[in-house]
Parts: structure tokens; sequence; C-alpha cells
């Protein structure tokens, strides 16, 4: 299920008048919050469920960043707008973070115009001291996928697309998440990354078919290349065999980068672990599901609900009830 802009719109008008008749201290984020819960709830189950295993101050922080860069994210690749369009909206976009950054929470934020998310987003950023060029590099990659070109190599796609579209928000994360201990915070950062790189390739490895759509591609030319094929010939048909190999080795790919993020999973602080590790266990399913499947590359792959559940862990199934009916 997916907005339309005029959905998007209404939610956005109606939580700004939330915010701002928010008369005590908290009423305002709290409107902000429930409203970004909304967002995530709808548009990505299987992050929603993980994240129900976060302490309630972190996980509506979670909340926020996730809608934050779900809308930038609907521009370029949703709402039927041309590209001018979409940079334009980027543009705005940007205008209310900067705004945000530069109000002392998310009422100000909102009662100076700026969006109701990038509001919320902005207190998010000052609250943990988040580096606010982070945000700036997320943007920036939201308009290479308004002009998108190839990426010759994988160091190549990771450093000059998924740091953007991926690493930063990352990063925002272990900064909501916070580390075992000061010394471990550079370690929960790498952790961050790595967990960023596999998800990102995992979902560029799901959607080889809408990204051609789109006339993208994330598949590095250099392996696209070993099995004898360029961005242009990888959409034949008769390539397909070929096309599922180079699938397959950046699953395997991945697989690393989740492996690596498990291995530095004690950095975080104790009460976030539960969720990055059922974050960790839902996607390396899918990832594991794609590398696995003889269905072809225009087969999208998807995990099960079922499946979802076996890999969480069971003493917290309660949660996940009161999560759908709002209470958590």
């Amino acid at each position: 299920m997916v907005w339309n802009q005029e959905e998007w719109r209404q939610l956005e008008r109606e939580t700004a008048q939330r915010i701002l008749l928010g008369a005590k201290p908290q009423a305002p984020w709290a409107a902000a919050a429930r409203a970004a819960r909304l967002v995530l709830r709808t548009y990505s189950t299987s992050f929603f469920i993980v994240t129900r295993f976060l302490p309630p101050v972190k996980r509506r922080q979670v909340e926020v960043i996730y809608a934050a860069v779900r809308y930038p994210d609907e521009i370029v690749d949703t709402f039927p707008i041309p590209a001018a369009e979409q940079n334009r909206a980027l543009d705005r976009w940007t205008a209310d973070y900067e705004h945000a950054l530069a109000c002392g929470s998310v009422q100000e934020a909102v009662a100076a115009g700026a969006n109701c998310f990038a509001g919320a987003f902005g207190q998010v950023v000052r609250t943990n001291g988040i580096p606010q060029e982070y945000y700036r590099s997320f943007l920036a990659a939201m308009r290479l996928d308004v002009t998108p070109r190839p990426f010759e190599t994988l160091e190549d796609l990771i450093d000059n697309y998924i740091y953007g579209s991926a690493t930063v928000v990352g990063y925002f994360l272990a900064y909501v998440y916070g580390p075992s201990a000061p010394a471990e915070f550079d370690r929960a950062l790498r952790a961050s990354r790595d967990l960023a790189i596999a998800l990102q390739l995992t979902n560029f490895l799901r959607d080889v078919p809408d990204d051609r759509r789109r006339g993208r591609t994330y598949l590095p030319c250099d392996f696209l290349g070993a099995e004898g094929l360029s961005v242009e010939t990888a959409a034949d048909p008769d390539a397909r065999p070929a096309l599922d190999r180079v699938l397959r080795r950046l699953s395997r790919v991945a697989e690393e980068h989740y492996a690596a993020a498990e291995r530095d999973l004690d950095a975080f602080a104790p009460d976030c672990r539960i969720a990055i590790q059922a974050c960790i266990n839902v996607y390396r399913q899918l990832n594991l599901r794609i590398g696995a499947s003889q269905q072809g590359v225009m087969h999208r792959e998807r995990v099960p609900m079922v499946d979802k559940f076996r890999v969480l862990p069971p003493s917290k199934y309660w949660r996940l009830p009161l999560a759908y009916l709002g209470a958590i």
C-alpha cells in the first residue's frame, strides 16, 4: 500500500494542526510521532514489527526518522510527477529541514511553515547530536534517483549512492540507539554501516524489475561484465540466467555485511539489541530467499508473515497485537 500526494498532504495538514494546538510541553512531539508511526506501519511491515522491540522513547524517534526518509523517497519513486517537479519538491523539503534545524522544537518549526515530519526530524537531530550533514547526504542521494546513472563498481555504488541513501540512515539510528559504552560508539557506527549496506543491497536485488521500469540500475557494471552483460543487455530476456548469477553474487556480498553487523551487535546499548537482531534476522531471511530463488530475476521475493515471526524473539510476541492496536 502506498499513499498518493494528496493523502500525504492530508496527513501533514492534520498533523500540523495537532502540533500547533498542543498546549502541554510534550503534546506537539507526541502528535508528530503518532503520525510517523502511521507512516511506518503503512509502508514497512517488517521494520514496523522489529521496531516494536525498542524502548518507547527510542522507538518514537526511529519512527520519526523513518517518516523523514520515506517522504523524499516517495517523491522520486512513486509520485507521478516529472523530474523538474521532483527536484522542486526536494528543494522544498531541503529548505524545511534547514529551517527545522534553526528552530527549538517541532512546534516552532511547524509554526514557521516547515513540514511536520521535517520539523520532527530536526528535533531528533538536535536531541541526539546527529551531524546535520548526514541528512544532506541522504537528500543528495535522492537527487541521484531523479537523474540516475550506472555504477561502475561495487565500491562506486557503496561510496556514491548507498552512503547517502542508506549508510547515513544507519548512522541516524546509531545515534538514537546509543552505544554500550562511549568507547564502543565507533564500532556501533561500523555495524550500522554494514547493516545499511546489507539492507540496501537486499532491496536492490528484490526491486530489479521496478528499478528497471524507472530507468535505474543498481547492479555494478563490473559484476554485469563478469557475466558478459552490460546495463543495456541485462534487460534482454535471454540474459536472465546470467543476470540471476549476478544477483546471487550480490546476495553473497550482502550476507557478508549482515554477518559483520551481527558480530558487532554488542556495541549497541542493551535495550536496542533485540530490535537490531530482529532486523538482521528478518531482512537476512529475505536476502537468503533471493539468493536461493529459482524463479528468476523478474520474481519479486517476499518473506511470508509466518516466517518473519519465526525469526523474532518468541518472548516478545505479546507486543505485536498491541502495536497494531496502537498501544505501543
